[in-house]
């Protein structure tokens, strides 16, 4: 291979992020951008003359059922990308589009599809499995994906650095947690639970999508207010719900501040929004039968917010974990930072995530097994 980069390409319902890495380097970024997606198939040739300079496209698919890695794109996984829209119907479709540009741009070059799904196929039956009728649910694909996966996975390899121990030795609970918000039980450097489920909609409380919910209400819901409309108990759960909800709005910060101002309205939404974090990280405690070696927190909010991670994990000395308060509110930005005291049993740790370096790490990975 005479190439020495790798374009990354997130494309998304509205736009499409770009990141270039050089091999060269130990995978630096060497640039980075967005188009608007409507002229993106145009724009992208701005980077034409990189084509000899290019080992290959690693592209970001948000749902891969049940593939249990990154591929290199072919017929059969254009297919299966295809098959996984009905689970990611704003998500699949974009990202296709991405890797149709690439291909155009750069004929020739290994285009490789890297699923946010694949992570968490090392789930057993016993965790992915809905309490569902069996033949129905094989017939339709009915069980936890998971989503997050590629923020997983580099967070995993980022705390095996940190903490200076093998990824295969980790026991980690990892909380990604920005608009869309998870959690994942790490066994061994594996997923083995995750709260997102058959679409991102399952578990957290995020910033317009609902999380965990009685089914029957969703039933009433349909009946009775969206008048058997499909379309709109969709919208209902995935864009109305959430901190919208509860509040009106989705801003976490502006949430958390109106809480701390003493808003009830403000104080019940944060009591929501933290208490389903601390119900499933009580939970992956159990899951791992309290053979944790780090908590780890990444995404925009819990990078971003002193607040929520304090209300988080603030009350946990019984479970061996101790919250630093000078710590945690020295965190900066972009900055990986140890947030527990000295002498918590658990580490804390805020670690910023990279996706994309993430996503470049596994294309190089498929195309030199090729």
């Amino acid at each position: 291979m005479s190439g020495q980069k790798v374009l990354v390409v997130n494309s998304g319902s509205s736009s499409l992020k770009f990141q270039l890495f050089n091999t060269a380097k130990g995978l630096t970024a060497v640039a980075k951008g967005v188009i608007d997606q409507i002229e993106y198939l145009s724009q992208l040739n701005w980077a034409s003359n990189l084509h000899q300079d290019l080992v290959g496209c690693g592209h970001r698919v948000v749902h891969g059922k049940d593939y249990p890695r990154a591929a290199l794109v072919d017929d059969a996984i254009t297919k299966l990308i295809q098959d996984g829209a009905a689970m990611a119907p704003l998500h699949n479709p974009a990202n296709l589009l991405g890797i149709d540009a690439a291909s155009k741009v750069y004929p020739g070059t290994p285009q490789v599809a890297v699923f946010d799904t694949a992570f968490h196929q090392t789930m057993t039956p016993g965790t992915y499995s809905y309490a569902l009728p069996k033949d129905i649910c094989q017939q339709h694909g009915i069980r936890k994906y998971g989503a997050h996966g590629t923020s997983y996975r580099y967070l995993v390899q980022e705390t095996s650095r940190i903490l200076g121990k093998p990824d295969n030795e980790l026991n980690l609970i990892l909380c990604h947690i920005g608009a869309g918000a998870s959690l994942c039980a790490v066994e061994k450097g594996r997923s083995v639970d995750t709260t997102m489920g058959l679409t991102p909609l399952e578990g957290l409380v995020m910033a317009s999508r609902c999380g965990d919910v009685d089914p029957a209400a969703v039933l009433y819901l349909l009946e009775h207010h969206c008048g058997g409309d499909i379309g709109k108990a969709d919208k209902l759960l995935n864009k109305q719900s959430g901190l919208i909800g509860l509040t009106g709005h989705q801003d976490l910060k502006l949430v958390l501040d109106d809480a701390a101002a003493g808003k009830e309205e403000a104080i019940t939404a944060a009591e929501v929004y933290v208490g389903r974090i601390r119900k499933y990280v009580g939970a992956y405690l159990m899951k791992l039968n309290g053979k944790v070696d780090a908590i780890v927190v990444a995404g925009g909010a819990g990078e971003a917010s002193f607040d929520l991670r304090q209300r988080i994990f603030s009350g946990m000395s019984a479970f061996g974990l101790e919250v630093d308060f000078e710590k945690n509110k020295a965190v900066k930005r972009g900055k990986a930072a140890c947030i527990s005291t000295d002498g918590s049993a658990m580490a804390l740790h805020v670690i910023p995530t990279d996706e994309e370096l993430s996503i470049a790490r596994q294309t190089l990975e498929v195309i030199h097994e090729e």
